[in-house]
């Protein structure tokens, strides 16, 4: 029989105990519009968690600050207690103003108060990952202060492993000196691989890296729609543009989780039909030759 595990494009080491899916959900548009406020149907995220498990699904990701709050209270109404597989995973460093703006929240006391509330509505005693989500420079708050407090946290038991979200190939080398980075989370997809040169230093360094909106750029950029090629390869191989897009990424490089998000139970089960889609090389050297690593489609053409 086949695994759940391999079905989901196999499995990756976050840390030599703890194997992920290599996709997983993204849990950020469980929340209301704008990422800000209740879902209009609360039972209707409640199923789309309960599914993604079903479907074999134990890399999750949230975070405190989508909704803020919602998202981490839902996921605990719906999962808890937990399986024995489930890996959580969740950010901080920043927070949400009244009108829904992404603020940064850096400080090292702020990051353990973060952790904390994390664990408390999610209901866990140990988180198995947090990112350091960088959002822009704070005056007298150094990278190094910033691990340092993740660091303490994981003495203490409090988080297992250490992931940075938004950061540049220089920052991600500095925080190496620190400590292990399990995972990196930055912008890129098949029209925007402006990381290209930090996925591989995270490949490199044995670290996972997380597109975050693995979808999203690609398809409301109107140049993408024109090209024609995600659709022509979509159309070879009877499936959406998305789950191109996703299988892509999949064969990029084998240290790539996916964790694309939706409210949707059927297309989440889209999503996670993509890693049964085989590219052939023809569709690889197509898709490649959309963009230069370290471009986006905007700058390719």
């Amino acid at each position: 029989m086949t695994s759940a595990s391999s079905a989901l494009g196999g499995e990756f080491p976050l840390a030599a105990d703890l194997l992920v899916s290599r996709v997983g959900f993204g849990a950020m548009q469980l929340a209301g519009p704008g990422v800000f406020g209740p879902p209009s149907d609360r039972e209707r995220s409640i199923r789309v968690l309960r599914r993604a498990v079903e479907l074999g699904i134990n890399h999750i990701d949230t975070c405190d600050y989508y909704g803020p709050w919602v998202v981490n209270e839902l996921i605990a109404e719906a999962l808890h207690p937990y399986g024995d597989d489930l890996v959580l995973v969740t950010k901080i460093g920043s927070y949400r103003d009244h009108q829904g703006g992404w603020l940064p929240l850096g400080h090292p006391d702020a990051l353990r108060a973060q952790v904390h509330d994390n664990l408390r509505r999610l209901r866990l005693e140990a988180l198995d990952l947090v990112y350091l989500r960088y959002l822009a420079d704070q005056p007298g708050i150094t990278l190094a202060d910033q691990l340092g407090a993740l660091i303490e946290l994981r003495e203490q038991g409090l988080l297992r492993n250490i992931g940075l979200s938004n950061v540049s190939a220089a920052q991600f080398e500095e925080a190496q000196r620190h400590t292990r980075i399990a995972a990196v989370q930055n912008l890129y997809n098949v029209v925007n691989r402006t990381s290209a040169e930090l996925l591989e230093k995270a490949a490199a360094a044995g670290a996972a890296f997380v597109p975050f909106f693995p979808l999203g750029s690609g398809f409301a950029d109107s140049r993408a729609r024109a090209d024609g090629v995600l659709r022509a390869v979509a159309e070879r191989r009877g499936a959406t543009q998305a789950q191109v897009s996703l299988a892509w990424l999949l064969r990029r490089s084998p240290n790539i989780l996916l964790i694309p998000g939706t409210s949707s139970v059927e297309h989440l089960q889209e999503n996670t039909a993509a890693a049964d889609l085989e590219l052939t090389a023809e569709d690889v050297a197509e898709l490649d030759a959309m963009v230069a690593d370290g471009e986006t489609l905007e700058a390719a053409h």
